[in-house]
């Protein structure tokens, strides 16, 4: 069957390298951490990593690999089976409890992914009789969540108040209804004005869910996300988040709820009854992680300063970075293909990033994706941005 359409898939591959939008992998033969080792995909050999969602550089922490290991003796390897049947430990329960109390919610169920968790939420919560109103930048999984369930679906400007009121206002002979945004926009590191959300719900009696993967483990007093930033953290009714960013780096999601919507959820989301249960290790790791993040501020003092340094040396520079202080600092090329460009030109200077352009970014303002970690050095940022400026030379501009 598949020879009558082999022709055209390879068509499309074409035209997708003819437009410059041909994502190829690299591999690394390292840990992750502030430098990596590339083996294939590019110039071999040790480059600086600025591409990862390692913020606090905790992907190869000592300790963090020590309660793996520790968590491979005690727990074993993986639990073959969901989590009703017979998959679920202790150190999930724990988990589960230790990220209830530190995102300040009444309880919390694990997921395989940040992913899997916002494709549970939608359709377990909301039916024909609900609405689900989304920012236009939600991330992937959001979208994908909310075409899963039968709520009517409203979608406003990003960040944009007067459009989420209308969209209220609109919706109003909805049974239930729920406002989803990004805490922090992964293209652009801007942060949503929670704080003016949670007004709006409370005026119109609605729900609000926030996808805090870009921000839990270091925005806010104490690294509890932008829930904590904009003083929200009672407000806020769903939290979901990545165990595969800032805490650790591995995998797992979570959703953070009041207690009822988590009971519902173990009952009805399918991607928790269907899916096998998060791995016992990193479920283990995880606890150290939280440890780490609740005992210092030090890595989120660092990260904040990497991200200040790298902003301001790339505005005196003269590339466009879209304003905040977010550590994702998207560099503004425009044109696709010379964002792909741009990131081998920076590759064979020692400094890894990835070129995002269409349909992850709309046509016409791909960029180049930095990401700070508290794991680099001064000297790293520098150099980064010493590679920058030299890469853009070589290109011509």
């Amino acid at each position: 069957m598949f020879d009558t359409v082999r022709d055209d898939v390879a068509a499309t591959l074409d035209e997708i390298r003819e437009a410059g939008l041909f994502k190829p992998e690299r591999v690394i033969g390292s840990p992750q951490s502030a430098a990596v080792t590339v083996t294939a995909g590019g110039t071999p050999g040790e480059v600086l990593n600025f591409c990862a969602n390692n913020y606090l550089g905790l992907a190869d922490h000592p300790d963090v690999i020590s309660a793996a290991k520790d968590a491979l003796d005690r727990w074993g390897y993986g639990m073959a089976s969901v989590r009703f049947i017979c998959g679920t430990q202790d150190v999930h329960k724990e988990l589960e409890d230790r990220l209830s109390a530190f995102l300040g919610q009444e309880d919390t169920i694990l997921y395989s992914s940040c992913f899997d968790a916002n494709g549970g939420v939608f359709e377990t919560l909301l039916d024909e009789r609900d609405a689900v109103i989304s920012d236009a930048l939600n991330h992937a999984s959001i979208i994908d969540g909310i075409r899963l369930c039968k709520a009517r679906r409203h979608r406003y400007a990003n960040r944009d108040l007067a459009d989420l009121e209308q969209q209220l206002k609109e919706s109003q002979d909805a049974r239930r209804r729920l406002i989803v945004t990004d805490g922090v926009f992964s293209m652009d590191g801007y942060v949503a004005p929670l704080r003016e959300i949670c007004d709006l719900a409370d005026r119109y009696n609605a729900m609000v869910m926030v996808d805090d993967s870009h921000a839990v483990g270091f925005v806010g007093a104490h690294g509890r996300g932008t829930p904590e930033l904009h003083g929200v953290l009672d407000r806020v009714d769903i939290i979901t988040g990545t165990l595969g960013k800032a805490l650790g780096g591995a995998s797992g999601g979570y959703v953070a709820a009041r207690r009822e919507i988590v009971a519902l959820l173990r009952q009805r989301s399918r991607p928790y009854l269907f899916s096998n249960s998060l791995a016992p290790v990193i479920a283990a790791a995880s606890l150290k992680v939280l440890d780490l993040v609740e005992q210092s501020n030090e890595l989120r003092e660092r990260l904040a300063a990497n991200t200040a340094l790298f902003r301001s040396k790339m505005t005196e520079a003269g590339f466009e970075i879209l304003p905040g202080d977010h550590p994702i600092a998207p560099v503004m090329i425009g044109d696709a293909a010379k964002a792909g460009r741009l990131a081998e030109l920076l590759l064979e200077r020692g400094v890894y990033v990835i070129g995002f352009s269409y349909p992850v970014v709309p046509h016409g303002q791909a960029r180049i994706r930095v990401q700070l970690s508290a794991a680099h050095t001064t000297e790293d940022v520098e150099r980064a941005v010493a590679a920058f400026v030299d890469a853009r030379a070589a290109l011509g501009e």
